[in-house]
């Protein structure tokens, strides 16, 4: 069985943009906190959603070559788990109303 680790990095300019590393690969997954920031998704990255107990947050790949994607997935399940909310659904659609 397969034991990934991720590790995290935090902004010390802002609290709520994280970003989650795979310690053994090139994985990158950015956090945003959709509430309190502007976040515009990059076309050539993958994104995701979550609530977090009514903070909604994106996740965008950096740099995601394409390799490996349920680690995406399995990282921001991991960052769930750190948030203590391991029920935290994710989403592939954009829950904001403009972006419906």
């Amino acid at each position: 069985m397969r034991n990934d680790v991720f590790l995290l990095a935090k902004d010390v300019d802002n609290a709520c943009r994280d970003i989650i590393f795979h310690r053994d690969g090139t994985l990158r997954v950015r956090v945003f906190c959709l509430d309190e920031e502007s976040f515009h998704p990059e076309p050539r990255e993958l994104q995701f959603y979550g609530d977090n107990n009514g903070e909604l947050l994106a996740f965008e790949t950096y740099g995601y070559n394409m390799e490996e994607p349920g680690l995406i997935i399995e990282s921001i399940r991991w960052y769930a788990n750190y948030l203590d909310n391991p029920e935290m659904e994710i989403n592939t659609e954009d829950p904001r109303k403009e972006f419906q």
